[in-house]
């Protein structure tokens, strides 16, 4: 990959990776309702599955999308459902005290990780960065490399927004607070998914 070519990636990942989307948007409720630290092996499932991701589709799972394309429509879909089940729990949830926070479990590496492959921002991000930044008959090393960069530039981005959710611990203290986020977070990721379904 040329060096005229990874500064526009850099700034394909940082735009990408910092907008709201369904990662970004569970990854702030797990900051408000766990903290930063029980939050990180969500952050680093976002992370490492999406770089995973990318190393998959560079090593030739694109082109069983190019061979089938209804396999994609179909993760797009399944993707959605999941967004949709995600959203409801979220918009119904009840403001957990500190004890229950500490009883129950946020979402974990592998689950995280795994989300990642029915996101349907996550197929987009990478169908595009692959389809834009990679050169033509790219080699190994410049898809590991786009891999690499998503995964340094996701974490911070994501990162971020796990910390947003710990600031606004300080500020959502009362129950109907809470109760206000909670649905303004699931209609976000409603929000999410209407260019991705429409793409």
């Amino acid at each position: 990959m040329s060096p005229d070519l990874l500064l526009p990636l850099c700034t394909f990942a940082v735009v990408s990776s910092i907008t709201p989307g369904p990662n970004n948007t569970m990854i702030l409720a797990s900051g408000l309702n766990y903290g930063f630290r029980r939050s990180l092996p969500h952050l680093f499932g976002i992370c490492g599955g999406f770089s995973f991701m990318v190393v998959a589709v560079g090593f030739g799972l694109q082109a069983v999308f190019e061979a089938v394309p209804m396999l994609q429509l179909i993760l797009k879909y399944l993707g959605a459902i999941y967004l949709l089940w995600l959203a409801w729990k979220l918009a119904h949830a009840a403001p957990m005290s500190a004890e229950q926070a500490q009883l129950s479990k946020p979402l974990g590496f592998w689950g995280a990780a795994a989300f990642q492959w029915i996101n349907p921002k996550a197929w987009v991000m990478i169908l595009s960065a692959m389809s834009t930044y990679l050169p033509p008959h790219a080699h190994l090393a410049d898809v590991f490399l786009l891999a690499l960069v998503f995964l340094l530039i996701g974490f911070v981005c994501v990162g971020a927004w796990a910390l947003f959710g710990v600031v606004l611990r300080s500020f959502l203290q009362d129950p109907r607070s809470v109760r206000i986020f909670n649905v303004s977070m699931a209609l976000l990721l409603l929000a999410s998914l209407y260019p991705i379904l429409r793409s």
